[in-house]
């Protein structure tokens, strides 16, 4: 975890909680993340490689990456920091696991692993990357609250730093998700670009002025390998909102 995160996770613990199904949405994640990972290290001491499809194992991504769980919550408040990122964390550490599963430690990415892992569990990827973009969305709302609602005296230089930071982060994120679908089958990387098509006005604010200046500058490169008209159009209404900011 960034210290950036660190010190945006001590100020969601020290903000009231409110009950919702937030936190046990969070916590079936939470479990289902475990699970899944005592799965992964059982096949891999025993030289196989995870089956996604399998019915139990699709059930346990299905905790993680609870779409319709997350839409269904109220809408998005300051005091939600604290169980997202709960929630973050299971997501996140099922994702890397799926996209790295198997790679070589080093100080370059194992491209052949990753590669590997995009094809044979391209499905699940495309699935939890919907999730996430939609996700982070929501995040950022919520830590964009819980920034805007501190008192003069908490909105401390480390604070905002650590604010800006995770502000920074998202751009190459958000990137990042597109091109590793470029090479996907049309449907999942309709997913991935829809999720981002429909949380394009978070992003469009939630982006630092250099940062969103330097997204409109790459997504044409980007748009034209997309695999079909589709995915363009969600990227064409991404950029569109980026440049409506002032």
């Amino acid at each position: 975890m960034s210290i950036a995160r660190i010190v945006l996770v001590l100020l969601a613990l020290a903000s009231p909680a409110v009950a919702q199904d937030g936190p046990r949405d969070a916590a079936a994640a939470t479990k289902a993340a475990q699970a899944f990972q005592v799965y992964v290290e059982g096949v891999t001491r025993q030289g196989a490689r995870p089956d996604l499809t399998r019915p139990e194992i699709a059930a346990l991504l299905g905790d993680i990456f609870d779409l319709d769980a997350l839409n269904e919550l109220p809408p998005a408040q300051a005091s939600d920091r604290d169980w997202l990122i709960e929630w973050h964390e299971a997501a996140n550490a099922t994702h890397e696991s799926i996209l790295y599963y198997g790679a070589k430690p080093g100080p370059q990415p194992d491209r052949e692993a990753i590669r590997r892992n995009m094809s044979e569990y391209e499905d699940q990827y495309a699935a939890a990357t919907n999730f996430l973009i939609r996700f982070n969305a929501r995040e950022a709302v919520s830590t964009e609250m819980m920034i805007t609602g501190l008192a003069r005296e908490e909105r401390t230089p480390v604070v905002e730093e650590a604010f800006a930071a995770t502000r920074r982060d998202t751009p190459l994120m958000i990137l990042g998700f597109i091109s590793s679908v470029q090479a996907s089958n049309a449907a999942n990387a309709r997913l991935v670009t829809a999720a981002i098509r429909d949380t394009r006005e978070v992003w469009a604010s939630h982006f630092l002025p250099q940062d969103r200046a330097r997204v409109i500058s790459a997504l044409p490169g980007f748009t034209k390998r997309m695999p079909d008209e589709a995915t363009r159009d969600d990227l064409a209404a991404f950029m569109t909102a980026l440049q409506a900011v002032n």
